[in-house]
């Protein structure tokens, strides 16, 4: 695969979501072309930009390290509703 062309491409369509994670599933055929399609951020990535965190609390369970409002929840799961099996927002939340 030509990873400077996987690169370029990859660039134009994320260019957009720039400082986002932005994960892909690639197919690599036999005759070394490719095709990707871009999925939405993982929701931990979400949750702790949602709540303004660099990073996820040192002690899981024992210690919190922010908050997030329903509304916010709500948004989370409409940018993640592409990616998920459920039928509407109620079920991916």
């Amino acid at each position: 695969v030509a990873i400077m062309d996987f690169c370029k491409e990859y660039n134009a369509r994320t260019e957009d979501k720039r400082g986002q994670i932005v994960p892909v599933e690639i197919s690599i055929y036999e005759d070394r072309s490719f095709t990707f399609v871009t999925r939405t951020p993982p929701t931990s990535f979400l949750i702790r930009q949602a709540a303004g965190l660099d990073k996820a609390s040192d002690n899981p369970g024992r210690e919190e390290a922010g908050s997030i409002t329903w509304d916010q929840v709500t948004e989370i799961a409409e940018a993640k509703m592409p990616d998920l099996n459920a039928i509407d927002i109620e079920g991916a939340r």
